[in-house]
């Protein structure tokens, strides 16, 4: 699945990229959101959707990947939010 290796990659070099020393957590959490829908989007795009305008029930399976991988994406923001970057 191409869309999801893209995406991993893409929050990978992200995540591995941010400033170590800096005091911004909701910021940061903010910044890790906007990435991961941004290459959400990218995902749906490249699967040929638009996000945002397909059901879950009707989903065709790289859709529910780009999903899966945005719901993963989310959760690791949380943990970003409650780090001190100090």
């Amino acid at each position: 699945m191409r869309p999801l290796k893209v995406f991993i990659l893409v929050v990978a070099s992200i995540l591995s990229s941010s400033p170590q020393q800096a005091a911004a957590g909701p910021i940061a959490y903010g910044i890790c959101q906007t990435g991961c829908n941004v290459v959400a989007v990218a995902c749906y795009a490249a699967a040929g959707f638009t996000f945002g305008t397909i059901a879950a029930p009707v989903a065709p399976p790289a859709i529910l990947a780009c999903n899966a991988a945005l719901g993963t994406c989310s959760a690791a923001c949380a943990a970003v939010v409650l780090t001190p970057t100090l």
